[in-house]
């Protein structure tokens, strides 16, 4: 009897389309690679509907959703502040903050924190625009450990890195241009546990690749893509990659299978295979396209292509097994190449810095647009989360629910 009241409950939550959907706990959702659980229409409406909207503080940072929280991550003043909000309306459950760095130079239009947080084992972990990594208790706020291992050495551009949590440890690339480390601290308590100092950070986030029996951090560094050992911190592989005139190591790199794909701004987008070799890791070039490749965005992997955006604002695909063109539209909605794809199965959710949510069909024959709805009057820099019949906007200094109903 009880099961069937379950069963029943189940059925009409799922008929009520009150199902929200799984979280999106880090930096491009559960699994780092831009996919999200949504309730997507037949047909797109004009007009989605807003349920709240709430002035958070500046900032880039991507909010991440886990349950029924949103935990967003902004600057208010002079200070960074960690906001634990309610999703169902919007308010408050527990905020903290601290005293930010003064953010100066041709990075000061942006004086808000850039990295994504991440909610792991009931914590939230976070890295500031000054290189500043908090953890606090997700549940309560309370401040569980803070580290600034190179205090005011950043990026040119300040910290934008998202970290990621691998077997306990929450992982960081921290510091600046030849001054840095990937640092492992212990989830609970924030002690040390390994640092991998060949390079300083650059703009990207890592990805946790499973390959040759090891469980890899791949990241691109400030002149070179790089694998280190989760386990140890030790270096496995790492390839050339310095950035050209006015490009930037920024995109997170993609794992297809057995293959990696990475890609920058003025070199291109390229695919390797890293094979184990007794107790070494050889690299392998499988195909590269030096066309095409993002500035500030990273491309979704969608049924064997890539779609992207690239570094002059136009979407375009490319055939993840041979690298190969397959269209580039001819509009640019965004110059400086500013933009965020998510994939939902059937079809793929943009969001460019000009606040207009655009949805696409994930083909590859043409850019077949379905829907282009209006979120936001500001400018918009983080990812759309999509849950259920929810779209999270983080623009310049709110955070908006919107819903299709």
């Amino acid at each position: 009897m009880g099961n069937r009241i379950v069963l029943t409950g189940c059925l009409i939550l799922l008929a009520t389309g009150l199902v929200f959907g799984q979280d999106w706990p880090q930096w491009r959702g559960v699994e780092r690679d831009g996919v999200a659980t949504f309730s997507t229409p037949q047909t797109w409406p004009a007009e989605l509907m807003q349920k709240w909207s709430v002035n958070v503080g500046t900032g880039c940072s991507t909010p991440v959703l886990v349950g029924e929280k949103l935990y967003v991550f902004a600057r208010q003043g002079n200070e960074e502040v960690m906001l634990c909000l309610n999703t169902g309306d919007g308010k408050e459950i527990w905020k903290d903050h601290y005293e930010a760095q003064s953010v100066s130079g041709p990075a000061s239009r942006f004086p808000g924190p850039r990295s994504t947080p991440i909610v792991m084992n009931g914590k939230v972990i976070a890295l500031g625009v000054g290189g500043v990594l908090s953890c606090w208790d997700a549940k309560a706020g309370e401040l569980a450990w803070r580290k600034d291992p190179f205090p005011k050495t950043v990026p040119r551009f300040f910290t934008s890195m998202s970290p990621i949590v691998v077997d306990g440890k929450v992982i960081a690339h921290l510091g600046g241009v030849g001054n840095g480390a990937m640092i492992a601290y212990d989830l609970a308590t924030g002690e040390e546990k390994w640092s991998w100092g060949g390079e300083g950070p650059d703009y990207g986030s890592p990805v946790l690749w499973n390959e040759g029996g090891v469980k890899q951090i791949v990241t691109l560094a400030e002149k070179s893509v790089v694998a280190v050992n989760a386990a140890d911190g030790k270096l496995l592989w790492s390839i050339p990659f310095a950035p050209v005139r006015r490009s930037y190591n920024s995109v997170t790199p993609i794992v297809d299978g057995d293959v990696l794909i990475y890609a920058g701004a003025g070199r291109g987008t390229f695919a390797v295979k890293v094979e184990k070799q007794g107790g070494d890791f050889t690299v392998k070039e499988i195909w590269k396209n030096e066309d095409l490749a993002p500035q500030y965005n990273t491309p979704v992997l969608k049924d064997g292509m890539l779609f992207g955006f690239s570094n002059t604002g136009n979407f375009y695909c490319l055939d993840a097994k041979t690298g190969s063109t397959k269209w580039v539209d001819s509009t640019s909605y965004d110059r400086s190449g500013f933009g965020e794809i998510v994939n939902t199965g059937s079809c793929l959710v943009a969001l460019p810095s000009s606040g207009e949510l655009m949805v696409f069909k994930p083909s590859s024959e043409k850019y077949e647009e379905l829907a282009r709805i209006k979120v936001s009057d500001t400018s918009t820099y983080a990812y759309p989360v999509l849950s259920g019949k929810r779209i999270f906007i983080k623009d310049q200094d709110t955070v908006t629910l919107w819903t299709i109903d």
